[in-house]
């Protein structure tokens, strides 16, 4: 069916659908592994969204450090002892 759109679209004369037929034909195997293998990197864009926000947010911050402990805090999973309390806080709800 692919190959059917893109035979049409080498044809059209509407200069869009000829240059968006060139880049599928120029990525075509990239795109049918992406589809096999039920790939993408919608993860890693999602995290590096988050992390350009956290970024926004420690605008001002002193150190690196404090941004990278922020990222930590967010979006590792780290789950530091409070003070008063012997488990963290993940560790009760599961």
């Amino acid at each position: 069916m692919l190959d059917g759109w893109l035979d049409w679209a080498q044809r059209c004369r509407i200069p869009a659908f000829v240059d968006l037929g060139r880049k599928i034909r120029k990525n075509i195997a990239g795109i049918e592994a992406a589809m096999l293998n039920d790939l993408s990197n919608a993860l890693i864009e999602s995290t590096n969204t988050k992390i350009r926000v956290l970024h926004r947010m420690a605008f001002g911050f002193a150190k690196p450090e404090h941004l990278i402990a922020l990222a930590l805090l967010d979006r590792g999973g780290y789950c530091p002892e409070l003070p008063g309390r012997s488990t963290p806080a993940l560790a009760v709800l599961s």
